[in-house]
């Protein structure tokens, strides 16, 4: 049967503005990090992205390395987009990003003119498409002048393979220096995509947040979850089919799951269940109160994991007491 999108996809979803920017974001956005290349299944892939398009989630946020292998989360998601959404292409927002090791040699990472450019054709290629609406340098290069990190990203916007640009991984000082090039090349930065969640608040302490508001840019967290930390998951104990339970996952291992983790997240989730949601809803809501916030980038392993935080728009806002119950349980 042939996809047809639900005409109801836009009837509850809550969109925030990017910044300063005209652009309006879903206060939740798919991310394809893990789950969407060739070592996991495609039909479960397909179903989450056309579930999260029906839910409203118009933003798909991907990058080079995405897999695993990397760049086959690119190739599955163009495949899934060409047979099902490609009609729906102007009410989609796909981003990409360039900055990790993709290929072998001296330009396969990095900051470079020469990798920024290559890798966003390389992009294009295994999605088919002819743009991204955003493209971010995904990481700061302590190696290559910013002015021409800065450079080859405004070139990428006025060549038109990308229609905004972005920043990932980028610390508020960083951050300045690189919007001030941007500024002055007429190219704004649009969004900021840091690593932030209730159990990694470094954001907080660097000024980040400060930063973004003061330059009328937008935030787009991701791991808000803590891979999975702050969700039921390992209340009682580590599920054989968990992501700490996988000796070959790199992000998240038996042992970060400590007792006192696991005792702040059953007091965070009795607060969360007084206000009706489950501990991820809570999570979201809780990077929500950031007034620079415009969307926080999820991942999924299946389509029940969307639906679930999804549904947290119904109650978005946190009370001053409740932030300040949240704040003691984390300290």
């Amino acid at each position: 049967m042939s996809y047809q999108a639900a005409s109801t996809r836009y009837d509850e979803m809550v969109y925030k503005r990017c910044g300063n920017s005209g652009l309006l974001l879903p206060f939740i956005s798919l991310g394809l990090w893990h789950n969407f290349g060739d070592e996991a299944p495609y039909d479960v892939a397909e179903k989450m992205i056309l579930r999260a398009f029906d839910l409203g989630i118009t933003h798909f946020d991907l990058a080079n390395n995405y897999g695993p292998p990397p760049g086959t989360a690119e190739t599955n998601f163009g495949k899934i987009f060409h047979q099902h959404l490609k009609a729906h292409r102007d009410e989609m927002i796909i981003s990409s990003k360039a900055g990790y090791l993709m290929w072998d040699g001296p330009y396969g990472e990095w900051g470079s003119r020469k990798y920024l450019i290559a890798s966003l054709n390389q992009s294009l290629k295994r999605m088919n498409l002819d743009y991204v609406d955003i493209f971010y340098s995904h990481r700061p290069d302590p190696h290559t002048p910013l002015e021409e990190t800065m450079g080859a990203l405004d070139s990428i916007v006025r060549s038109g393979k990308a229609l905004y640009i972005g920043l990932s991984n980028y610390n508020a000082i960083q951050t300045r220096q690189a919007v001030a090039i941007l500024k002055e090349l007429g190219t704004p930065c649009l969004i900021h995509q840091p690593r932030y969640s209730m159990f990694d608040r470094w954001t907080e302490e660097d000024g980040l947040h400060t930063e973004l508001e003061q330059q009328g840019i937008g935030c787009i967290p991701f791991s808000p979850l803590a891979q999975g930390l702050l969700t039921n998951k390992y209340l009682n104990g580590i599920p054989a089919d968990s992501r700490a339970a996988d000796k070959n996952n790199q992000f998240l291992s038996e042992d970060q799951i400590t007792q006192e983790k696991v005792d702040k997240v059953i007091k965070l989730n009795k607060i969360a269940e007084a206000r009706g949601q489950t501990m991820a809803q809570l999570a979201i809501c809780w990077i929500h109160r950031q007034p620079s916030v415009a969307s926080v980038i999820i991942g999924a392993s299946k389509v029940s994991q969307i639906e679930d935080i999804a549904a947290a728009q119904s109650n978005l806002s946190l009370t001053d007491d409740e932030v300040r119950e949240i704040d003691l349980i984390l300290k």
